[in-house]
């Protein structure tokens, strides 16, 4: 809520999660412990730029028992002697104020821990991405076995077919083969009848010689 000309945070709902919240550039003169109240689990506050002007006002804040990082930059507060020595002992509990601790070490950013909290969430997901879930695994092989069966299948039926063919075939080259050898047979018996046909041609010539030399005799 940075520089939306808030004055007051009377009206600001419960939100027992919130952990950071931005207050920039507003009016806030005080009112600073409904804070406390309704965001008692915060542990960055920037308050930068508003109308802030004692300690008295920041004294408010000392119920936020988790907070570490405090931001009162472009306040009035700020122009008070001794003023950062004042906010550490009167908030004991926070580690940094306007970005620095009390021995002048600047707070880590917190968009490079977001980063690296996405990061590790990153890693995290490329992980699960790289190996698929057990279910899945055996999902995958039941389908191969599935498809092996299916192939396994339609080979059986066709190698059946085959033979289907081959019999088939087989049966009409031995039915022709058949019919061949009966053709065959049929001619030869033709022969042999015109074989006999002649022997008794031949027969009945002698016989007929024979009767007319016994009646010259």
């Amino acid at each position: 809520m940075a520089n939306v000309e808030l004055s007051s945070l009377a009206r600001l709902p419960s939100l027992n999660k919130l952990r950071k919240l931005e207050l920039s550039d507003n009016i806030i003169s005080g009112g600073l412990e409904v804070l406390a109240e309704k965001c008692p689990n915060l542990t960055y506050l920037n308050l930068s730029g508003n109308k802030i002007k004692d300690l008295s006002t920041v004294e408010a804040l000392q119920n936020l028992k988790n907070l570490k990082s405090l931001d009162l930059f472009n306040c009035e507060i700020t122009n008070l002697e001794d003023y950062r020595e004042s906010i550490f002992e009167l908030l004991q509990q926070i580690t940094y104020l306007d970005g620095f601790d009390q021995e002048d070490n600047e707070a880590p950013d917190s968009e490079e821990e977001d980063d690296e909290d996405g990061d590790e969430d990153d890693e995290e997901e490329e992980e699960d991405e790289a190996g698929p879930p057990e279910e899945y695994e055996e999902e995958e092989e039941e389908e191969e076995e599935d498809e092996d069966e299916d192939e396994d299948e339609a080979g059986s039926e066709l190698g059946e077919g085959e033979e289907e063919v081959g019999l088939s075939y087989l049966m009409k080259e031995e039915i022709q083969d058949e019919e061949d050898d009966d053709d065959y047979v049929e001619e030869g018996e033709e022969e042999e009848e015109e074989e006999e046909e002649g022997l008794r041609g031949e027969k009945r010539k002698r016989d007929a010689e024979d009767d007319g030399d016994e009646e010259d005799d």
